[in-house]
């Protein structure tokens, strides 16, 4: 008789997408490292097989530097590198491209072989293909938002354009780590409540809006321009944030109004996080659902004090490099979080992938 496969049969299926979330995680703190050292202009071209390895020689990392000697970066801002410190940028550049080769291998492998070995359900196979299709339109995006500091007068990648490439990456993120979830997490930790349910869906829409917000304050290094707390520049309605015309393009393109922005969106995460909380205790579940329901305010009051930490502290040595990484490392980290709330909290108790 054939057995009805359970989740314990694609605990290996789901382990294998948990590496590539911790990968993920990897490859977008990377992206983060890779921005705020001025790193991302100084490969110039995309050679998805040659480009694996660095420079072999003193001839070939000449040639390379002198390639990013005509980006406008280099003229208007690095007009003072030597080889040393190009060789600096460049490593965060390779190292972000190359795990991201690196993981496109580890998911390939893992699919081949799960398939042979008839690891899948056939509900299954189409989700995955799904994973492996957002994976390349992130590759695409990546490259174009390359594409968008390598013309004359940029200076940095285009911060619209970063922000694309960071969603994009968030999406594939959380839609992995889902999908683990629906193979790993067993039906009797799910709990039924509505008003947790949406909370928690109001909540991710806000962080939604807040990670594009965030990816702009890094993109256009804004912390620089008011390094204060609590207030912006000693306002509260700082200055300057209308001078742009038309008015709509301040909400993306000035530097005080996104970081107002940004901070208003992080005080009400704060606030809404903590009213899901102290709303999350009378439900009685399992250690998984105990787990859950702590993580996002933990992390949530972590990252509205890294917040400030990065802003106030930016101007002064790597500050900014080293408690903006943290920044958005925690935010990731809180994103996550609130997604296994949004799979363990339900309205009712439906299985994700059939089995």
């Amino acid at each position: 008789m054939n057995r009805t496969p359970t989740k314990t049969d694609y605990r290996p299926v789901a382990w294998w997408l948990y590496l590539g979330v911790i990968m993920l995680v990897v490859q977008i703190v990377l992206g983060g490292i890779t921005r705020l050292t001025e790193s991302g202009l100084s490969i110039t071209e995309w050679n998805p097989i040659t480009g694996v390895m660095p420079p072999l020689s003193e001839t070939a990392w000449q040639a390379e530097f002198d390639k990013y000697k005509t980006t406008s970066q280099f003229q208007y801002i690095h007009a003072d590198f030597k080889l040393s410190d190009f060789k600096k940028i460049f490593f965060w550049e390779w190292l972000h491209r190359n795990w991201a080769r690196l993981m496109g291998l580890v998911f390939l492998a893992g699919f081949i072989y799960f398939l042979v070995k008839k690891k899948f359900s056939k509900p299954m196979v189409l989700p995955l293909l799904l994973l492996f299709f957002l994976g390349a339109i992130q590759g695409a995006i990546g490259w174009i938002m390359v594409k968008s500091g390598l013309v004359p007068e940029r200076l940095f990648v285009g911060h619209v354009q970063l922000a694309t490439h960071f969603m994009a990456a968030l999406l594939l993120l959380a839609y992995t780590f889902w999908f683990a979830l629906s193979l790993s997490v067993p039906e009797s930790s799910l709990i039924v409540s509505s008003k947790l349910k949406n909370t928690n869906t109001v909540l991710i829409i806000v962080l939604f809006f807040q990670l594009i917000y965030g990816s702009f304050m890094a993109g256009l290094h804004t912390a620089l321009f008011a390094p204060t707390w609590p207030s912006i520049n000693g306002q509260w309605l700082p200055d300057g944030m209308g001078r742009i015309n038309p008015v709509w393009e301040n909400w993306i393109n000035n530097e005080l109004t996104i970081q107002f922005i940004h901070r208003g969106l992080a005080y009400l995460l704060l606030l809404l996080t903590i009213v899901w909380w102290r709303s999350s205790l009378k439900p009685k579940g399992d250690r998984f659902y105990r787990v859950v329901r702590t993580m996002p305010v933990l992390l949530v009051s972590a990252q509205v004090l890294l917040g400030i930490f990065t802003v106030v502290l930016s101007p002064y040595g790597n500050n900014l490099i080293y408690f903006g990484i943290a920044h958005q490392t925690v935010g990731i980290l809180f994103m996550l979080s609130l997604i296994a709330v949004a799979f363990t909290v339900r309205k009712n108790k439906l299985k994700d992938v059939p089995l």
